[in-house]
C-alpha cells in the first residue's frame, strides 16, 4: 500500500509505540567520564533511546552524585536513563572486563584529560583492534593534540578561551559568567552531535573513529563572527550589558508594576508594528530610526523613547499590547515563573519524574522532540553499581560466583 503524504504526516505525529524505545534505540554506550562535559553527552544519547551503561569506580562514583544547591538533585538528571555499574578498568581484570563490553558497545565515551585513557592501555588504537566499528568520544579542555592539549581543562577556562567570557557582563566590570556550566555543556552537545555523525558513516564504512570535542572549540563554535569581525574590519566585540552593540530596539524595558519585558524589535518590519503599538507610527520613519543601521547608531536615544512608553503599562497589560501587533516580548523567566506558564505546560517541558528520595522530582524533559520517536526519561540517576547484575550477568553471561569474585577483589 501506497501512503500518501498525508498519511504519512499523521503517521509520524501518531506514533504507535508512543516512541518508548527512542530513535537511539539499539546503540550501546559505554560512559566512563565524570562531572558534565562528558556524562551531559551521555544524557543526551540516553534520553534519546540509547542504552548507556555509565562506569564508575567501586566505593566512589561520580563527584555529580554530590552536586546540588543543598540536595544533591544534578544526579537524578544528569544521569536519567543510563545503567550505572562500578568498575575498576585501571586493574588488569577491570581492562580484561571492558574488553568485553567494548565488543558489545557501539560508542565509548570519556573526558579524561588526554593520554588517561592510553595509560590506561584503553585508547582507541586499543578499542579497535577488539571492535573495529567502535566510536570513541573524546571531550576535553583543549582537545586531543596541540601544545595545550595535556593541560587540565576545566568548562570556566574553555569559555575563557573560546572567547564567550570576554563579552558577557557589563562594560563597568570585569568579564562576568554564564550561571550555568555552558562550556561543558556546549562540547558534549558537539560531541552527541559528533557520535552520531561517526555512527552513519559506520554504517556505510563498518569502521569506527575519534570524535574529539575540545571545550574551548565548542564555544568558539557558537561566537558567531566574532573571529571575522577582527580579521576584516579590525573590531573587537565588547561587553555591551544588556544590549547587543548596533542592535535595536533589543533590551530589557521596565514596567509600571516593577516588572521587567525584554522585547525585540530590530527588524524593520517589527520596529514598524512596535510603532503602531506605541501609537506613534511616525517614529519608524523618523530618519533616526527609520533603518536598522540608524536604530543602531541612536540605540541609546531609541531605549530612553520605548521605556519612557513602556513603564506607563503593568507587564500583562504590556505583554498583550505587543502580542496584538505582533512583536517578539516576554518576561525574564526563573524556575518559578517556568513551572507556571501554561506554555510550559501544554508541552510538557518540565515533568515529574518518580524518585525514590525526592517526591515527583521535576526536571526538563527531552529535547529535542522527535515527531515518532521522542524518546522520554525513564527513571533517574541510579544508585552506585545498581545495574551491575544485569550488565554482567545479562550482557556478558557471568555467574554470581564471577560477580563474587570480582567484588571480592575489588573491581567492581
Amino acid at each position: 500500500m501506497i501512503m500518501s503524504v498525508n498519511d504519512l504526516i499523521d503517521s509520524a505525529q501518531n506514533p504507535t509505540d508512543n516512541g518508548a524505545s527512542g530513535a537511539l534505540e539499539g546503540v550501546r554506550v559505554l560512559e566512563l567520564g565524570q562531572l558534565i562535559a562528558g556524562p551531559f553527552c551521555g544524557q543526551l544519547l540516553a534520553d534519546l533511546g540509547a542504552e548507556v551503561i555509565k562506569i564508575e569506580l567501586p566505593g566512589r562514583g561520580d563527584p555529580m552524585r554530590e552536586w546540588g544547591k543543598g540536595e544533591p538533585v544534578w544526579w537524578p538528571v544528569i544521569a536519567r536513563n543510563k545503567k550505572c555499574i562500578t568498575l575498576d578498568v585501571r586493574k588488569e581484570q577491570g581492562k580484561a572486563v571492558i574488553s568485553e563490553l567494548v565488543g558489545k558497545a557501539d560508542i565509548v565515551l570519556e573526558n579524561f584529560r588526554p593520554g588517561t585513557m592510553e595509560k590506561w592501555g584503553l585508547g582507541y588504537a586499543d578499542l579497535a583492534r577488539i571492535n573495529k566499528g567502535i566510536v570513541m568520544v573524546r571531550v576535553s579542555g583543549y582537545g586531543q593534540e596541540g601544545p595545550y592539549s595535556e593541560r587540565a581543562g576545566y568548562g570556566g577556562i574553555g569559555e575563557a578561551m573560546g572567547g564567550l567570557r570576554y563579552i558577557v557582563g557589563d562594560p563597568s566590570t570585569p568579564p562576568s559568567r554564564v550561571g550555568i556550566s555552558i562550556g561543558d555543556t556546549l562540547a558534549a552537545m558537539f560531541a552527541a552531535v559528533g557520535a552520531l555523525s561517526a555512527l552513519q558513516s559506520r554504517n556505510r564504512t563498518g569502521q569506527g573513529q575519534v570524535v574529539d570535542s575540545a571545550i574551548f572549540e565548542a564555544v568558539l563554535g557558537v561566537m558567531e563572527s566574532t573571529v571575522s569581525e577582527y580579521d576584516q574590519l579590525g573590531t573587537i566585540r565588547e561587553r555591551t550589558g544588556s544590549i547587543l552593540a548596533k542592535i535595536a530596539p533589543s533590551n530589557v524595558y521596565p514596567t509600571a508594576d516593577n516588572d521587567m519585558i525584554i522585547m525585540g524589535a530590530n527588524q524593520d518590519t517589527v520596529f514598524a508594528r512596535l510603532c503602531e503599538a506605541m501609537q506613534q507610527p511616525e517614529l519608524a520613519q523618523d530618519k533616526r530610526f527609520s533603518t536598522h543601521t540608524a536604530r543602531g547608531e541612536n540605540q541609546a536615544e531609541l531605549d530612553d523613547l520605548i521605556s519612557a512608553w513602556s513603564e506607563q503599562f503593568a507587564a500583562d497589560e504590556l505583554l498583550a499590547l505587543l502580542e496584538g501587533h505582533a512583536v517578539p516580548a516576554g518576561r525574564i523567566y526563573r524556575a518559578p515563573e517556568m513551572l507556571k506558564d501554561e506554555h510550559f505546560i501544554a508541552r510538557e517541558s518540565i515533568v515529574d519524574v518518580e524518585h525514590p528520595k525526592y517526591e515527583n522530582l521535576k526536571m526538563q524533559n527531552v529535547f529535542p522532540r522527535l515527531s515518532a520517536t521522542p524518546g522520554k526519561i525513564k527513571w533517574t540517576g541510579p544508585a552506585l553499581g545498581q545495574h551491575n547484575e544485569d550488565i554482567y550477568q545479562g550482557l556478558l553471561g557471568y555467574d554470581a560466583a564471577d560477580l563474587e569474585r570480582l567484588r571480592r577483589e575489588g573491581i567492581i
